[in-house]
Protein backbone atom coordinates (compact mmCIF):
# COMPACT_ATOMS: atom_id res chain seq x y z
CA UNK A 1 0.00 0.00 0.00
CA UNK A 2 1.28 3.39 -1.25
CA UNK A 3 -0.31 6.96 0.28
CA UNK A 4 0.81 10.35 0.13
CA UNK A 5 0.05 11.76 2.94
CA UNK A 6 -2.80 11.24 5.88
CA UNK A 7 -5.18 14.70 6.27
CA UNK A 8 -7.89 15.38 8.96
CA UNK A 9 -10.88 13.39 9.59
CA UNK A 10 -14.30 13.97 7.92
CA UNK A 11 -17.04 15.46 9.87
CA UNK A 12 -20.39 14.01 10.60
CA UNK A 13 -22.03 16.16 8.56
CA UNK A 14 -19.52 15.93 5.84
CA UNK A 15 -20.29 11.76 6.17
CA UNK A 16 -23.74 12.47 6.13
CA UNK A 17 -23.81 13.77 2.75
CA UNK A 18 -22.64 10.09 1.11
CA UNK A 19 -25.37 7.75 0.38
CA UNK A 20 -23.95 5.32 2.49
CA UNK A 21 -24.17 6.92 5.41
CA UNK A 22 -27.13 9.59 5.31
CA UNK A 23 -29.44 7.62 7.32
CA UNK A 24 -27.34 7.23 10.05
CA UNK A 25 -27.97 9.52 13.29
CA UNK A 26 -26.13 11.81 14.99
CA UNK A 27 -24.15 9.58 17.21
CA UNK A 28 -23.36 6.86 14.47
CA UNK A 29 -21.81 9.95 12.29
CA UNK A 30 -19.32 11.38 15.26
CA UNK A 31 -18.49 7.20 15.67
CA UNK A 32 -17.42 7.04 12.26
CA UNK A 33 -15.97 10.58 11.74
CA UNK A 34 -13.77 9.89 15.10
CA UNK A 35 -13.08 6.34 13.70
CA UNK A 36 -12.52 7.18 9.97
CA UNK A 37 -9.19 8.32 8.11
CA UNK A 38 -8.78 10.21 4.74
CA UNK A 39 -6.09 8.59 2.62
CA UNK A 40 -4.41 10.11 -0.29
CA UNK A 41 -3.24 7.63 -3.22
CA UNK A 42 -1.35 8.84 -6.41
CA UNK A 43 -2.20 7.78 -9.51
CA UNK A 44 -0.82 4.47 -10.30
CA UNK A 45 -0.24 3.40 -7.12
CA UNK A 46 -2.11 -0.05 -5.49
CA UNK A 47 -4.70 0.66 -2.47
CA UNK A 48 -5.56 -2.48 -1.43
CA UNK A 49 -4.17 -5.94 -2.79
CA UNK A 50 -5.75 -9.20 -3.77
CA UNK A 51 -5.78 -11.97 -0.99
CA UNK A 52 -4.03 -9.41 1.49
CA UNK A 53 -5.73 -9.55 4.95
CA UNK A 54 -8.98 -7.48 4.82
CA UNK A 55 -7.73 -4.97 7.58
CA UNK A 56 -10.22 -1.83 5.95
CA UNK A 57 -13.22 -0.91 4.85
CA UNK A 58 -12.66 1.99 2.22
CA UNK A 59 -15.07 4.38 0.76
CA UNK A 60 -13.93 6.56 -2.49
CA UNK A 61 -14.16 10.36 -1.75
CA UNK A 62 -12.63 11.67 -5.24
CA UNK A 63 -10.60 10.35 -8.65
CA UNK A 64 -11.20 7.46 -9.83
CA UNK A 65 -10.09 3.91 -9.18
CA UNK A 66 -10.38 0.41 -10.82
CA UNK A 67 -11.00 -2.92 -9.22
CA UNK A 68 -9.47 -6.17 -10.34
CA UNK A 69 -9.36 -9.83 -9.93
CA UNK A 70 -6.13 -11.93 -10.31
CA UNK A 71 -6.75 -15.09 -12.87
CA UNK A 72 -3.51 -17.12 -13.53
CA UNK A 73 -0.95 -14.74 -14.52
CA UNK A 74 -3.05 -11.64 -15.37
CA UNK A 75 -5.57 -9.06 -13.64
CA UNK A 76 -8.85 -8.95 -14.84
CA UNK A 77 -10.74 -5.68 -14.65
CA UNK A 78 -14.05 -5.59 -12.91
CA UNK A 79 -14.86 -2.25 -12.55
CA UNK A 80 -13.98 1.04 -12.40
CA UNK A 81 -15.75 4.17 -10.99
CA UNK A 82 -15.21 7.65 -10.38
CA UNK A 83 -18.34 8.07 -8.13
CA UNK A 84 -18.10 9.26 -4.49
CA UNK A 85 -18.92 7.14 -2.06
CA UNK A 86 -18.28 3.99 -3.98
CA UNK A 87 -17.21 1.27 -1.59
CA UNK A 88 -14.80 -1.79 -1.61
CA UNK A 89 -12.26 -3.61 0.73
CA UNK A 90 -13.51 -5.39 3.93
CA UNK A 91 -17.16 -5.36 2.89
CA UNK A 92 -17.81 -8.34 4.96
CA UNK A 93 -16.83 -6.80 8.32
CA UNK A 94 -20.16 -7.62 9.60
CA UNK A 95 -19.30 -11.56 10.10
CA UNK A 96 -19.47 -12.60 13.82
CA UNK A 97 -16.21 -13.24 15.06
CA UNK A 98 -17.37 -17.01 15.75
CA UNK A 99 -17.78 -17.09 11.93
CA UNK A 100 -15.41 -19.59 10.47
CA UNK A 101 -14.75 -16.79 7.38
CA UNK A 102 -14.42 -13.76 9.78
CA UNK A 103 -11.64 -15.45 10.89
CA UNK A 104 -9.66 -15.60 7.77
CA UNK A 105 -11.24 -12.60 5.56
CA UNK A 106 -8.78 -11.10 2.82
CA UNK A 107 -9.57 -8.79 -0.01
CA UNK A 108 -11.04 -10.49 -2.62
CA UNK A 109 -9.30 -8.45 -5.41
CA UNK A 110 -6.76 -5.29 -5.54
CA UNK A 111 -7.78 -1.75 -5.92
CA UNK A 112 -5.66 0.62 -8.08
CA UNK A 113 -6.00 4.19 -8.19
CA UNK A 114 -6.04 5.29 -12.37
CA UNK A 115 -6.20 8.93 -11.13
CA UNK A 116 -5.09 10.71 -8.03
CA UNK A 117 -7.65 9.66 -5.42
CA UNK A 118 -9.28 10.19 -1.96
CA UNK A 119 -10.27 7.82 0.21
CA UNK A 120 -12.36 7.12 3.65
CA UNK A 121 -10.93 4.19 5.46
CA UNK A 122 -11.94 2.76 9.01
CA UNK A 123 -10.46 -0.59 10.49
CA UNK A 124 -12.06 -3.56 9.70
CA UNK A 125 -12.45 -4.93 13.06
CA UNK A 126 -13.77 -1.55 14.87
CA UNK A 127 -16.10 -1.03 11.80
CA UNK A 128 -17.67 -4.64 12.14
CA UNK A 129 -18.33 -4.42 15.95
CA UNK A 130 -19.88 -0.72 15.37
CA UNK A 131 -22.11 -2.54 12.91
CA UNK A 132 -23.17 -5.50 14.88
CA UNK A 133 -23.30 -3.09 17.59
CA UNK A 134 -26.05 -0.28 15.78
CA UNK A 135 -28.23 -2.88 13.85
CA UNK A 136 -28.13 -6.33 15.53
CA UNK A 137 -31.36 -7.94 13.90
CA UNK A 138 -29.72 -7.01 10.58
CA UNK A 139 -26.75 -8.31 10.87
CA UNK A 140 -28.03 -11.72 12.37
CA UNK A 141 -30.47 -11.87 8.88
CA UNK A 142 -27.18 -10.78 6.66
CA UNK A 143 -25.03 -13.36 8.97
CA UNK A 144 -27.75 -15.78 8.31
CA UNK A 145 -28.18 -15.25 4.67
CA UNK A 146 -24.00 -15.16 3.75
CA UNK A 147 -24.29 -18.87 5.99
CA UNK A 148 -27.19 -20.44 3.95
CA UNK A 149 -26.08 -19.15 0.57
CA UNK A 150 -22.78 -20.83 0.75
CA UNK A 151 -24.34 -24.22 1.89
CA UNK A 152 -26.96 -23.90 -0.80
CA UNK A 153 -24.39 -23.38 -3.41
CA UNK A 154 -22.43 -26.19 -1.81
CA UNK A 155 -25.69 -28.30 -2.19
CA UNK A 156 -26.79 -27.24 -5.38
CA UNK A 157 -23.25 -27.66 -6.81
CA UNK A 158 -23.09 -31.14 -5.13
CA UNK A 159 -26.54 -32.05 -7.24
CA UNK A 160 -25.50 -30.37 -10.46
CA UNK A 161 -22.23 -33.46 -9.94
CA UNK A 162 -24.59 -36.07 -8.94
CA UNK A 163 -26.76 -35.04 -11.74
CA UNK A 164 -24.13 -35.25 -14.57
CA UNK A 165 -22.54 -38.65 -13.15
CA UNK A 166 -25.95 -39.71 -13.29
CA UNK A 167 -26.12 -38.43 -17.32
CA UNK A 168 -23.38 -40.17 -17.72
CA UNK A 169 -24.11 -43.56 -16.12
CA UNK A 170 -26.96 -44.04 -17.67
CA UNK A 171 -25.07 -43.18 -21.50
CA UNK A 172 -22.47 -45.70 -20.61
CA UNK A 173 -25.17 -48.29 -19.18
CA UNK A 174 -26.68 -47.83 -22.48
CA UNK A 175 -23.72 -48.07 -24.72
CA UNK A 176 -22.52 -51.65 -22.48
CA UNK A 177 -25.83 -52.98 -22.64
CA UNK A 178 -25.79 -53.03 -26.47
CA UNK A 179 -22.09 -54.76 -27.31
CA UNK A 180 -23.35 -57.15 -23.99
CA UNK A 181 -26.46 -57.87 -24.92
CA UNK A 182 -24.82 -59.29 -28.33
CA UNK A 183 -22.19 -61.28 -26.90
CA UNK A 184 -24.69 -63.10 -24.49
CA UNK A 185 -27.17 -63.84 -28.14
CA UNK A 186 -23.82 -64.67 -29.73
CA UNK A 187 -22.53 -67.29 -27.18
CA UNK A 188 -26.09 -68.80 -27.35
CA UNK A 189 -25.72 -69.42 -30.72
CA UNK A 190 -22.19 -70.41 -30.23
CA UNK A 191 -23.27 -72.90 -28.19
CA UNK A 192 -25.75 -74.78 -30.11
CA UNK A 193 -23.61 -74.58 -33.55
CA UNK A 194 -21.10 -76.50 -31.33
CA UNK A 195 -23.63 -78.90 -30.24
CA UNK A 196 -24.17 -79.18 -33.75
CA UNK A 197 -20.91 -79.31 -35.34
CA UNK A 198 -20.18 -82.55 -32.92
CA UNK A 199 -23.31 -84.30 -33.87
CA UNK A 200 -22.02 -84.17 -37.99
CA UNK A 201 -18.66 -84.67 -36.94
CA UNK A 202 -19.31 -87.83 -35.15
CA UNK A 203 -21.50 -88.97 -37.95
CA UNK A 204 -18.99 -87.76 -40.54
CA UNK A 205 -16.38 -90.21 -38.58
CA UNK A 206 -18.55 -93.17 -37.93
CA UNK A 207 -16.66 -95.00 -40.58
CA UNK A 208 -19.12 -94.33 -43.32
CA UNK A 209 -17.39 -91.63 -45.22
CA UNK A 210 -13.65 -92.62 -46.42
CA UNK A 211 -10.53 -90.77 -44.70
CA UNK A 212 -9.84 -88.97 -48.42
CA UNK A 213 -13.35 -87.53 -48.20
CA UNK A 214 -12.21 -86.43 -44.48
CA UNK A 215 -9.28 -85.06 -45.93
CA UNK A 216 -10.87 -83.02 -48.82
CA UNK A 217 -14.28 -81.68 -46.45
CA UNK A 218 -11.12 -80.97 -44.00
CA UNK A 219 -9.33 -78.88 -46.45
CA UNK A 220 -12.74 -77.17 -47.85
CA UNK A 221 -13.75 -76.24 -44.47
CA UNK A 222 -9.81 -74.18 -44.22
CA UNK A 223 -10.42 -72.92 -47.54
CA UNK A 224 -14.28 -71.04 -46.59
CA UNK A 225 -12.78 -70.27 -43.11
CA UNK A 226 -9.93 -68.26 -45.17
CA UNK A 227 -12.52 -66.73 -47.77
CA UNK A 228 -15.10 -65.77 -45.08
CA UNK A 229 -12.46 -64.06 -43.06
CA UNK A 230 -11.21 -62.16 -46.39
CA UNK A 231 -15.24 -61.46 -47.14
CA UNK A 232 -15.61 -60.16 -43.62
CA UNK A 233 -12.93 -57.16 -44.30
CA UNK A 234 -13.45 -56.35 -48.13
CA UNK A 235 -16.30 -58.22 -49.52
CA UNK A 236 -19.83 -56.21 -47.98
CA UNK A 237 -22.50 -56.74 -50.18
CA UNK A 238 -25.36 -54.33 -50.08
CA UNK A 239 -28.90 -55.84 -49.03
CA UNK A 240 -30.19 -56.38 -52.55
CA UNK A 241 -26.92 -57.86 -53.54
CA UNK A 242 -26.41 -60.40 -50.21
CA UNK A 243 -30.67 -61.24 -51.34
CA UNK A 244 -29.91 -61.75 -54.77
CA UNK A 245 -27.02 -64.41 -53.69
CA UNK A 246 -29.09 -66.28 -51.00
CA UNK A 247 -31.72 -66.77 -53.59
CA UNK A 248 -29.12 -68.33 -56.17
CA UNK A 249 -27.69 -70.83 -53.08
CA UNK A 250 -31.31 -72.03 -52.21
CA UNK A 251 -32.29 -72.83 -55.80
CA UNK A 252 -28.57 -74.35 -55.96
CA UNK A 253 -29.73 -76.64 -53.13
CA UNK A 254 -33.47 -77.39 -54.68
CA UNK A 255 -31.62 -78.16 -57.96
CA UNK A 256 -29.75 -80.80 -56.24
CA UNK A 257 -32.73 -82.20 -54.23
CA UNK A 258 -30.75 -80.82 -50.72
CA UNK A 259 -32.73 -79.15 -47.99
CA UNK A 260 -32.09 -76.40 -45.47
CA UNK A 261 -31.16 -74.31 -48.68
CA UNK A 262 -33.09 -71.48 -47.04
CA UNK A 263 -31.32 -72.06 -43.05
CA UNK A 264 -27.67 -72.43 -44.70
CA UNK A 265 -27.66 -69.84 -47.89
CA UNK A 266 -27.52 -66.60 -44.99
CA UNK A 267 -24.20 -67.80 -43.71
CA UNK A 268 -22.35 -69.12 -47.06
CA UNK A 269 -23.29 -65.61 -48.46
CA UNK A 270 -21.91 -63.34 -45.03
CA UNK A 271 -18.71 -65.63 -45.86
CA UNK A 272 -18.14 -65.23 -49.63
CA UNK A 273 -19.12 -68.23 -51.32
CA UNK A 274 -21.30 -68.77 -53.92
CA UNK A 275 -22.93 -71.47 -56.32
CA UNK A 276 -19.45 -71.91 -58.12
CA UNK A 277 -17.90 -72.73 -54.71
CA UNK A 278 -20.76 -74.88 -53.77
CA UNK A 279 -20.29 -76.45 -57.85
CA UNK A 280 -16.72 -77.46 -56.86
CA UNK A 281 -17.81 -78.98 -53.34
CA UNK A 282 -19.79 -81.07 -55.06
CA UNK A 283 -17.27 -82.22 -57.34
CA UNK A 284 -14.70 -82.76 -54.48
CA UNK A 285 -17.53 -84.93 -52.06
CA UNK A 286 -19.43 -88.27 -52.80
CA UNK A 287 -23.63 -87.17 -53.55
CA UNK A 288 -24.22 -89.18 -50.17
CA UNK A 289 -21.92 -87.08 -48.10
CA UNK A 290 -23.03 -83.44 -49.69
CA UNK A 291 -25.32 -82.56 -47.51
CA UNK A 292 -23.75 -83.60 -44.29
CA UNK A 293 -20.29 -81.98 -45.50
CA UNK A 294 -22.19 -78.85 -46.12
CA UNK A 295 -23.72 -78.67 -43.18
CA UNK A 296 -20.57 -79.52 -41.13
CA UNK A 297 -18.63 -76.53 -43.14
CA UNK A 298 -21.69 -74.00 -42.59
CA UNK A 299 -22.04 -74.78 -38.69
CA UNK A 300 -17.62 -74.21 -38.69
CA UNK A 301 -18.38 -70.95 -40.61
CA UNK A 302 -21.36 -69.57 -38.69
CA UNK A 303 -18.88 -70.46 -35.18
CA UNK A 304 -16.27 -68.27 -36.64
CA UNK A 305 -18.58 -65.68 -37.80
CA UNK A 306 -20.40 -65.67 -34.48
CA UNK A 307 -16.67 -65.43 -32.06
CA UNK A 308 -15.91 -62.40 -34.87
CA UNK A 309 -19.77 -61.21 -33.17
CA UNK A 310 -18.05 -61.84 -29.30
CA UNK A 311 -14.75 -60.27 -30.39
CA UNK A 312 -16.51 -56.72 -31.45
CA UNK A 313 -18.55 -56.82 -28.54
CA UNK A 314 -15.98 -57.59 -26.00
CA UNK A 315 -13.71 -55.10 -27.72
CA UNK A 316 -16.80 -52.25 -27.82
CA UNK A 317 -17.04 -53.13 -24.11
CA UNK A 318 -13.14 -52.73 -23.56
CA UNK A 319 -12.86 -49.54 -25.56
CA UNK A 320 -16.02 -48.16 -23.39
CA UNK A 321 -14.21 -48.74 -20.15
CA UNK A 322 -11.28 -47.43 -20.84
CA UNK A 323 -13.17 -44.34 -22.38
CA UNK A 324 -14.68 -43.86 -19.20
CA UNK A 325 -11.02 -44.30 -17.47
CA UNK A 326 -9.73 -41.76 -19.69
CA UNK A 327 -12.81 -39.32 -18.45
CA UNK A 328 -12.42 -39.89 -15.28
CA UNK A 329 -8.87 -39.76 -15.27
CA UNK A 330 -8.55 -42.75 -12.71
CA UNK A 331 -4.85 -43.49 -11.59
CA UNK A 332 -3.88 -40.25 -13.24
CA UNK A 333 -1.99 -37.16 -11.62
CA UNK A 334 -4.38 -34.35 -10.81
CA UNK A 335 -2.35 -31.72 -13.49
CA UNK A 336 -0.84 -33.15 -16.28
CA UNK A 337 0.40 -32.37 -19.98
CA UNK A 338 -2.33 -33.31 -22.25
CA UNK A 339 -3.50 -33.54 -25.64
CA UNK A 340 -6.96 -32.10 -25.98
CA UNK A 341 -8.86 -34.44 -28.20
CA UNK A 342 -8.31 -37.35 -26.19
CA UNK A 343 -11.13 -35.91 -23.25
CA UNK A 344 -12.96 -34.82 -26.19
CA UNK A 345 -12.94 -38.16 -27.56
CA UNK A 346 -13.72 -39.97 -24.93
CA UNK A 347 -16.57 -37.37 -23.63
CA UNK A 348 -18.10 -38.23 -26.99
CA UNK A 349 -17.99 -41.84 -26.46
CA UNK A 350 -19.49 -41.08 -22.94
CA UNK A 351 -22.36 -39.55 -24.24
CA UNK A 352 -22.69 -41.63 -27.07
CA UNK A 353 -26.07 -42.82 -25.62
CA UNK A 354 -27.49 -39.07 -26.84
CA UNK A 355 -25.75 -38.82 -30.32
CA UNK A 356 -29.38 -39.74 -31.75
CA UNK A 357 -29.85 -40.60 -35.38
CA UNK A 358 -30.92 -37.13 -36.38
CA UNK A 359 -27.46 -35.77 -34.83
CA UNK A 360 -24.17 -35.69 -37.27
CA UNK A 361 -21.18 -35.44 -35.46
CA UNK A 362 -18.16 -32.92 -37.30
CA UNK A 363 -14.73 -33.44 -35.81
CA UNK A 364 -12.62 -30.72 -37.26
CA UNK A 365 -9.52 -31.28 -35.53
CA UNK A 366 -6.14 -29.63 -35.54
CA UNK A 367 -3.60 -32.57 -35.07
CA UNK A 368 -0.98 -30.25 -34.86
CA UNK A 369 -1.70 -29.05 -31.69
CA UNK A 370 0.74 -29.20 -28.73
CA UNK A 371 0.13 -30.82 -25.64
CA UNK A 372 -1.13 -28.38 -23.47
CA UNK A 373 -0.97 -28.59 -19.34
CA UNK A 374 -4.46 -28.80 -17.64
CA UNK A 375 -6.40 -30.50 -15.18
CA UNK A 376 -7.95 -32.95 -17.40
CA UNK A 377 -11.11 -34.33 -15.29
CA UNK A 378 -11.89 -30.98 -14.69
CA UNK A 379 -12.03 -30.12 -18.76
CA UNK A 380 -13.64 -33.32 -19.54
CA UNK A 381 -16.76 -31.69 -17.27
CA UNK A 382 -16.16 -28.92 -19.40
CA UNK A 383 -16.77 -30.39 -22.58
CA UNK A 384 -19.48 -32.73 -20.89
CA UNK A 385 -21.44 -29.32 -20.00
CA UNK A 386 -20.93 -27.79 -23.39
CA UNK A 387 -21.79 -31.01 -25.42
CA UNK A 388 -24.77 -32.22 -23.57
CA UNK A 389 -26.57 -28.25 -23.92
CA UNK A 390 -25.60 -28.57 -27.62
CA UNK A 391 -26.82 -31.65 -27.90
CA UNK A 392 -30.32 -30.67 -26.01
CA UNK A 393 -30.67 -27.33 -27.99
CA UNK A 394 -31.10 -29.50 -31.61
CA UNK A 395 -33.55 -31.48 -30.07
CA UNK A 396 -32.86 -34.33 -31.79
CA UNK A 397 -31.79 -32.75 -35.38
CA UNK A 398 -28.87 -30.86 -36.20
CA UNK A 399 -24.81 -30.88 -36.62
CA UNK A 400 -23.03 -30.98 -33.71
CA UNK A 401 -19.18 -29.15 -34.56
CA UNK A 402 -16.03 -29.77 -32.62
CA UNK A 403 -13.07 -27.86 -33.72
CA UNK A 404 -9.84 -27.38 -32.50
CA UNK A 405 -7.25 -24.45 -33.61
CA UNK A 406 -4.74 -22.66 -32.51
CA UNK A 407 -5.23 -19.21 -31.51
CA UNK A 408 -1.97 -17.28 -30.42
CA UNK A 409 -1.05 -18.70 -27.68
CA UNK A 410 -3.92 -20.29 -26.68
CA UNK A 411 -5.45 -23.68 -28.13
CA UNK A 412 -9.13 -22.85 -29.11
CA UNK A 413 -11.97 -25.58 -28.55
CA UNK A 414 -14.97 -25.32 -30.39
CA UNK A 415 -18.08 -26.73 -30.06
CA UNK A 416 -20.55 -25.08 -31.86
CA UNK A 417 -24.15 -26.62 -32.48
CA UNK A 418 -27.23 -25.62 -35.43
CA UNK A 419 -29.93 -25.09 -32.64
CA UNK A 420 -32.06 -22.55 -32.30
CA UNK A 421 -29.29 -20.16 -30.55
CA UNK A 422 -28.74 -18.49 -27.77
CA UNK A 423 -31.14 -15.07 -27.36
CA UNK A 424 -29.26 -11.57 -27.40
CA UNK A 425 -31.32 -10.52 -23.88
CA UNK A 426 -30.10 -13.77 -22.64
CA UNK A 427 -26.19 -14.27 -23.70
CA UNK A 428 -24.90 -12.03 -21.20
CA UNK A 429 -26.30 -13.88 -18.29
CA UNK A 430 -25.73 -17.74 -19.31
CA UNK A 431 -22.17 -18.30 -17.06
CA UNK A 432 -24.09 -16.21 -13.78
CA UNK A 433 -24.70 -19.27 -11.62
CA UNK A 434 -28.27 -20.35 -11.70
CA UNK A 435 -29.14 -19.08 -14.45
CA UNK A 436 -31.12 -21.38 -16.98
CA UNK A 437 -33.37 -21.57 -20.23
CA UNK A 438 -34.02 -25.04 -19.01
CA UNK A 439 -37.48 -26.45 -17.82
CA UNK A 440 -38.53 -26.67 -14.27
CA UNK A 441 -36.63 -29.84 -12.97
CA UNK A 442 -34.23 -30.17 -15.97
CA UNK A 443 -31.78 -28.21 -14.71
CA UNK A 444 -29.95 -26.20 -12.29
CA UNK A 445 -28.16 -23.26 -13.90
CA UNK A 446 -24.94 -24.42 -12.81
CA UNK A 447 -23.34 -25.54 -15.81
CA UNK A 448 -21.82 -22.82 -17.39
CA UNK A 449 -20.98 -21.45 -14.18
CA UNK A 450 -18.74 -24.30 -13.21
CA UNK A 451 -17.42 -24.43 -16.87
CA UNK A 452 -16.26 -20.59 -16.73
CA UNK A 453 -14.81 -20.89 -13.01
CA UNK A 454 -12.66 -24.26 -14.48
CA UNK A 455 -11.61 -22.48 -17.59
CA UNK A 456 -10.84 -19.29 -16.44
CA UNK A 457 -9.80 -19.41 -12.82
CA UNK A 458 -8.40 -23.33 -12.83
CA UNK A 459 -6.92 -22.91 -16.22
CA UNK A 460 -5.83 -18.71 -16.72
CA UNK A 461 -8.35 -19.66 -20.05
CA UNK A 462 -11.29 -17.87 -21.55
CA UNK A 463 -14.89 -19.38 -22.17
CA UNK A 464 -17.30 -17.24 -24.30
CA UNK A 465 -20.27 -17.96 -26.95
CA UNK A 466 -21.07 -16.46 -30.15
CA UNK A 467 -24.68 -17.51 -31.32
CA UNK A 468 -26.96 -16.41 -34.40
CA UNK A 469 -30.12 -18.92 -34.81
CA UNK A 470 -28.97 -21.60 -36.14
CA UNK A 471 -25.01 -21.58 -35.62
CA UNK A 472 -23.92 -21.29 -32.02
CA UNK A 473 -20.00 -21.75 -30.63
CA UNK A 474 -18.84 -22.04 -27.15
CA UNK A 475 -15.80 -21.00 -27.39
CA UNK A 476 -12.99 -22.10 -24.48
CA UNK A 477 -9.17 -20.96 -25.32
CA UNK A 478 -6.42 -22.90 -22.64
CA UNK A 479 -3.17 -21.55 -22.69
CA UNK A 480 -0.32 -23.18 -25.04
CA UNK A 481 1.59 -22.42 -21.33
CA UNK A 482 1.48 -23.28 -17.57
CA UNK A 483 1.07 -19.62 -16.40
CA UNK A 484 1.69 -20.15 -12.75
CA UNK A 485 5.14 -21.20 -13.81
CA UNK A 486 5.62 -18.11 -16.03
Amino acid sequence: MTTTEQSDRLTPAELATYFLFEALDTDQLEWLSEHGRVQRYAAGTTVYGAEEPATCFYMLLEGTMILSRRVADHDVEITRSSQPGAYSGAVRAWLTPTHSEAAEQRYAGSVQALTDCSYWQVPADEFGAALRRWFPMAMHLLDGLFTGMRSSDAVIGQRERLTALGRLTAGLTHELNNPAAAAVRATATLRERVAAMRAKLGHLASGKVDPDTLVRLSKLQEAAIERSAKAAKHGHLTPMQASDREDEISDWFDDHQLTAGWQLAPVLVASGLDVDWLDEMRESIPGEHLEAGLRWITYALESEQLMSEIEDATDRIANLIGAAKQYSQLDRAEHQQIDVHIGLKSTLIMLGGKVVEGITVVKDFDRSLPEIPAYPAELNQVWTNLIDNALGAMQGSGTLTIRTARDGDFVLVEIGDTGPGVPPEIAGKIFEPFFTTKPVGEGTGLGLDISWRIVVNRHGGDLQVKSVPGDTRFQVRLPLTDPSRD
